[in-house]
């Protein structure tokens, strides 16, 4: 499989944020829903099956009226704990200057803007 291939199934924003949720313990849907800002269900649901699709999340449905589902990581889905990690520190360490090089391009495209109309 292609790097490419592999970034497309886990690269999205929602797969690394309900894969970094799932991180602590295993989750049923709705709890998992409210750690995670601005998810809808539909949404949730879909980047849910994606993951166990690709064996990164197990399913478990426990046999209770009503029956209750639990997501939890597979093994295969643990090993993408450190590079998430990795991936916020990364984010944390450089979110000031990600911002200052947005600011300096946006002035920069402002200016241009100007002088062209």
């Amino acid at each position: 499989m292609a790097v490419r291939e592999v970034l497309d199934l886990v690269g999205d924003k929602w797969s690394v944020l309900v894969v970094g949720a799932l991180s602590g313990k295993p989750m049923r849907f709705n709890e998992l829903r409210r750690s995670i800002e601005g998810i809808s269900q539909r949404m949730l649901t879909l980047t849910l099956k994606g993951l166990e699709r690709d064996g990164l999340v197990s399913r478990t449905v426990h046999p209770t009226v009503p029956p209750q589902v639990e997501y939890a990581l597979t093994d295969l889905g643990r090993t993408l704990r450190k590079p998430i990690q990795g991936l916020a520190e990364w984010a944390a360490s450089n979110r000031v200057a990600l911002q200052q090089a947005r600011d300096r391009f946006d002035a920069a495209q402002e200016r241009s803007a100007r002088k062209r109309a």
